[in-house]
């Protein structure tokens, strides 16, 4: 069966929508000024400096359902994590809920609750190793909850929610390699207007390849462009860090 052309996937993601009046792919979600503080990659480098070397950034984060389905009900969640790097042009990273494991964290995998595992499901090439991202529950941090309006109440917390940022290989355990603090929400506006480029915007030193990355971001960019966004839309510098 002959795969759709990537110009058709960009019209038909487009048309789907406007049709939906909103994100083609995850369009119910919450967005978060939030901080970002990298350690670095712990035991060999990946030859990433975003993923090696320390640092402090302002952030985006926004927490989604795919479908969406009625609250509490297993879905595919989403987790959005924008880098900003002032004068230059932002990192994102764009991971689903998954399995921990090895053979699981290349698979996007429903489920209740919005504590848990996030990977990037495609992996990127960072010269000839093969990687995966991810985002993972801190143990140490407070509970995200099973919905939406969950979320928000534990982000209001003085103890605000944490997430770990983590690099496996296709095969090794999870490494961490900073964490993303919650701040403030953002308004229903900010949320609407923000558009993620995981594609695009990729740490400087990684790169994706393949038909699903192609297929990917034909897909955002339809999406994007039925609702008037561009690669790098929305994301409140609110935070100074």
């Amino acid at each position: 069966m002959p795969s759709l052309p990537p110009a058709a996937a960009e019209r038909a993601a487009a048309a789907l929508a406007r049709r939906r009046h909103a994100r083609l792919l995850h369009p119910t979600g919450r967005t978060f000024s939030a901080e970002a503080m990298i350690w670095g990659t712990s035991g060999p480098q990946t030859g990433v400096p975003l993923l090696d070397l320390p640092g402090r950034y302002p952030a985006t984060v926004r927490l989604s359902k795919g479908v969406p389905t009625p609250s509490g009900w297993p879905d595919v969640l989403g987790l959005g994590v924008r880098l900003h790097r002032d004068p230059e042009p932002p990192v994102d990273l764009v991971v689903s809920s998954s399995g921990a494991a090895p053979v699981l964290r290349n698979l996007p995998l429903p489920r209740r609750r919005f504590t848990g595992t996030y990977s990037s499901i495609m992996s990127f090439r960072a010269g000839r190793r093969r990687l995966f991202l991810a985002a993972l529950a801190d143990p140490d941090s407070p509970d995200l909850g099973r919905s939406l309006a969950d979320v928000s109440a534990a982000a209001a917390r003085v103890d605000a929610p944490r997430l770990v940022l983590a690099v496996a290989s296709a095969v090794g355990p999870w490494r961490p390699f900073g964490q993303v603090c919650l701040v403030d929400q953002r308004g229903a506006r900010e949320d609407a207007a923000l558009a993620f480029d995981p594609i695009g915007n990729v740490p400087p030193g990684l790169r994706v390849v393949g038909p699903i990355a192609r297929l990917r971001d034909r897909t955002y960019r339809g999406s994007r462009l039925a609702r008037g966004a561009s690669a790098q839309s929305g994301g409140s510098l609110g935070v100074t860090v």
